[in-house]
């Protein structure tokens, strides 16, 4: 048989041929391996097949041979990724609000080349976007890794941050001014990328949403505010914060119905202390972030939660329910 100008390629080839083609459901023989190649101009015999898909298989590629019907089929065993992980990591990249759409086809259409074409099918036929309310800020990927790469480097960092005005028009905060922070953390929560950073001027720990700042550089400065910042404790910052909505921290007894226990674990973790008031409800003290997105997560659980403690809050509570009254009524 002739050699094909391809021939010097041709394990690299036979690698792709089964890492596309093949998986437990739908394996190759040696003869359907030998025309997969010859698409390529690579000439291949039984005997040199059996030889190439040993050197494979020593190179680290789990490849499996089954006989059928005096038949034997070769398919690919193990991948980098399973089937099933594949499908997760599908399913978070779609349901990412921080990934915009056109970013969620790109990523998702990645993941697909490290399952074999008939198991991508599967995985595409998983997907749906459109229609999905996204981000529409495409550069969030290329926020992400400059806001790591001052992190890394120590450095301090300047953006622009926008809101949305009533025309769906991005405005910007701040006056228009630069924003000047130092990066120590970035979080997700409530579906949204957030940097957390230390201001300066401010003299304090501040997050931004990572999908609306614009015009990223880093500085020549170091960063500053290590003092404030504890890292331990950023998953407690993102715990007290009711859609990571500022206010001033502080410890709120709850009482609450003993259905709501699994509400309460949920939110703020199995360390909480949980005391029996009756036989019907239990009383709970947590950390938050007193805002008015508190006050509506306690008012979304009705009945069967009351703030009882301390006073200022319960205040509060009874403020919200007088401004909620005057907007309704009127």
């Amino acid at each position: 048989m002739a050699k094909g100008t391809n021939q010097k390629l041709k394990l690299i080839y036979l690698m792709k041929i089964l890492l596309e083609k093949t998986d437990e459901e739908h394996g190759l023989t040696r003869e359907e391996l030998i025309k997969e190649l010859s698409l390529y101009d690579i000439s291949a015999e039984r005997k040199s097949i059996y030889s190439d898909l040993e050197a494979l298989k020593l190179y680290g590629l789990d490849i499996i041979s089954e006989q059928k019907n005096r038949t034997v089929y070769y398919y690919i065993g193990s991948r980098e990724f399973e089937i099933a992980e594949l499908k997760l990591l599908v399913d978070a990249v779609q349901s990412s609000k921080f990934i915009t759409e056109k970013k969620s086809r790109q990523l998702i259409k990645k993941l697909e080349s490290f399952a074999s074409k008939s198991q991508a099918k599967e995985l595409h036929r998983n997907v749906y976007v459109q229609g999905r309310i996204k981000t529409m800020n495409e550069s969030i990927y290329y926020n992400v890794d400059k806001i790591h790469q001052a992190m890394g480097k120590n450095v301090q960092i300047k953006f622009h941050y926008f809101q949305w005005n009533v025309k769906k028009e991005p405005e910007l905060r701040h006056n228009g001014d630069f924003y000047q922070i130092s990066p120590w953390q970035l979080l997700w929560d409530n579906e949204n990328y957030y940097l957390v950073g230390y201001d300066k001027q401010a003299g304090k720990m501040k997050h931004f949403r990572v999908d609306k700042m614009l015009r990223i550089s880093l500085l020549e400065l170091e960063r500053e505010g290590k003092e404030v910042f504890d890292e331990k404790g950023m998953a407690e910052y993102a715990k007290k914060r009711f859609g990571m909505y500022d206010g001033q921290e502080q410890t709120v007894k709850l009482q609450c119905n003993n259905a709501l226990v699994g509400v309460m674990i949920d939110r703020f973790g199995k360390d909480i202390m949980l005391r029996p008031v009756d036989e019907d409800h239990f009383e709970v003290n947590v950390e938050v972030a007193i805002s008015r997105q508190f006050l509506g997560w306690i008012f979304a659980l009705g009945e069967g939660v009351k703030i009882v403690g301390p006073d200022a809050v319960v205040e509060k509570m009874n403020q919200e329910i007088e401004r909620l009254i005057a907007q309704y009524r009127s």
